[in-house]
């Protein structure tokens, strides 16, 4: 798979994540804010575990199975999230999965990373259907889907095991054929 190195949007750089990241990313991903709003961000988070997540964010998108992005805020290029892209080539569809640092909610970043990330998939990789879930309950994260684009597709009860309880998974997608026909997805739109 061939993806470009960065994508710029008014306010942001998705790029290439680099071994100099994994200190934001202890800083970040190491809230317990954003370990109780993902599956697979353990808390508390450690260098190894930034260190595993660069080393596994390269390999799978040199085998193709996924693309991840350092959410950067321009001009300085500061960490404040990350954001992808995972694959299922037979059926040309994607899951997008995203966090932002809690230093950075409220300022429209994972809305403005996340159309930035779906133009990508329906443009340049021409996938048919991106999909994303959260957490019942996270209703930034159902903000940003919905601010996309995106439409509610149901929800899957008691569907994660998550510290102890079962947690409800909203489910949301969009189509080509929506994307193409919705002006709400496009990377250049200004978000709030």
């Amino acid at each position: 798979m061939t993806a470009p190195r960065e994508l710029r949007t008014a306010r942001l750089l998705l790029r290439t994540f680099e071994q100099e990241d994994a200190p934001a990313l202890v800083r970040l991903a190491g809230g317990n804010e954003i370990a109780a709003m993902t599956l697979n961000i353990p808390h508390p988070y450690t260098e190894d575990h930034a260190l595993s997540f660069l080393a596994k964010a390269n390999e799978d998108f040199r085998a193709g199975h996924s693309v991840s992005f350092a959410i950067s805020v321009l001009p300085g290029r500061e960490l404040c999230g990350a954001i992808g892209l995972t694959f299922a080539d037979t059926h040309m569809r994607a899951e997008l999965g995203y966090w932002i640092g809690v230093p950075f909610w409220g300022k429209g970043f994972a809305t403005e990373a996340a159309a930035a990330a779906v133009a990508f998939g329906f443009e340049t990789l021409r996938l048919h259907r991106i999909y994303a879930h959260h957490f019942s309950g996270n209703v930034a994260s159902q903000r940003v889907l919905e601010k996309i684009g995106m439409r509610r597709e149901g929800q899957f009860r008691q569907h994660i095991q998550k510290w102890g309880r079962y947690i409800d998974v909203e489910n949301y997608g969009l189509l080509a054929e929506e994307f193409r026909g919705s002006e709400s997805a496009r990377p250049g739109d200004k978000f709030p």
